[in-house]
């Protein structure tokens, strides 16, 4: 295991730069997770990292030596693509141990290594068998395992769940986080999908056009976000944000031009008492919640999570409540602020 520092990196493709300046320690033994839109940058950074995609500028520290020139196989890093890679015609050991074999290791040193691998990942009863004959998620964990017999430096994750169904998905953020537990080891996985982010992670790097917006917990990401961007980025349904005219019960200092409140955070109250009032559009039953999208005049469309029994339908008209500590305040630049 090693830290991983990342000091002013660069990437160019000719006269556009992708990403743009990052410094980041990603510390032994961390779950790291690069989250942001298509585009941002974050596939780029993490092949950076990897070796496969060369730095135009800055360092890339892996523990106490830069490693900005090696080439990948000098790095001591494992990577896991969206991809298996799979040896169609070798069984799961072979796949497993096909690493080492090519190293030239013993073969009892292999044998061990891949039976641990597949204790790890609960993988006993694939050995003998072909990639063919197994599901999607028994293949990301082969090719998991193809990466933990290297006892690499760290690993590296290239949307590794992208390609599985939504059942599969879940069970493999499990065995992930299990794996993590169980090894100890330096983690830095790339994905959009924030669920896996926010279940994940140790921290999350949220970026945007090239650059990061925020690194922090999933929590604190979640509750303090640094910016606009990140406020909506972050939480699903994300956060409703409006103008701060719309609210005229709190007192704000002039510089405050937009709210965000998360919908979670919005009761329904009785016509008249609340802070905002408006018509039910569309309700989104989710069983043990219900989505409820309403039409708020200036504040535009706001969404709340309420009971999935709720009584609420299309038409009705409600009045909205909620409270100054939840509230979160913005700039003009989309910078957050503290309200007094």
């Amino acid at each position: 295991m090693s830290s991983i520092q990342l000091k002013a990196v660069e990437k160019w493709f000719g006269n556009v730069q992708v990403v743009k300046g990052v410094d980041l320690t990603v510390e032994e033994g961390e779950f790291i997770i690069f989250v942001g839109p298509s585009g941002c940058g974050k596939s780029t950074l993490l092949r950076m990292i990897a070796g496969l995609e060369e730095t135009s500028r800055g360092q890339i520290m892996i523990g106490d030596r830069d490693a900005t020139a090696e080439p990948p196989n000098k790095r001591g890093l494992a990577m896991v693509f969206q991809s298996y890679a799979l040896y169609p015609h070798m069984s799961v050991r072979d796949n497993v141990g096909f690493p080492l074999k090519s190293a030239g290791l013993p073969k009892a040193e292999i044998d061990a290594k891949v039976n641990e691998a597949a204790r790890v990942l609960k993988l006993d009863d694939y050995m003998d068998r072909r990639p063919k004959d197994l599901s999607g998620g028994q293949r990301q964990r082969v090719a998991i395992g193809r990466s933990i017999v290297r006892d690499p430096t760290a690993f590296l994750f290239d949307e590794p769940l992208s390609n599985l169904d939504a059942a599969l998905r879940v069970e493999m953020r499990y065995e992930i986080a299990k794996l993590h537990q169980s090894l100890k080891s330096t983690m830095i996985y790339v994905t959009h999908d924030q669920v896996e982010a926010m279940t994940l992670a140790d921290r999350i790097v949220v970026l945007e056009f090239g650059k990061i917006a925020q690194v922090g917990s999933p929590r604190e990401l979640y509750e303090k976000p640094a910016n606009l961007f990140v406020a909506q980025f972050i939480g699903s349904p994300r956060m409703n944000v409006f103008p701060a005219s719309a609210v005229t019960s709190f007192s704000l200092p002039e510089n405050v031009v937009s709210l965000g409140i998360r919908p979670e955070h919005i009761s329904v109250v009785a016509p008249g008492s609340g802070k905002l009032s408006g018509t039910v559009d569309v309700l989104e039953y989710l069983g043990a919640d219900t989505f409820v999208i309403m039409s708020c005049g200036e504040a535009g469309q706001i969404t709340l999570r309420v009971n999935g029994s709720t009584p609420l339908k299309p038409g009705d008209s409600a009045d909205l409540e909620f409270t100054a500590d939840n509230v979160h305040a913005f700039d003009e630049a989309g910078t957050a602020l503290n309200i007094p």
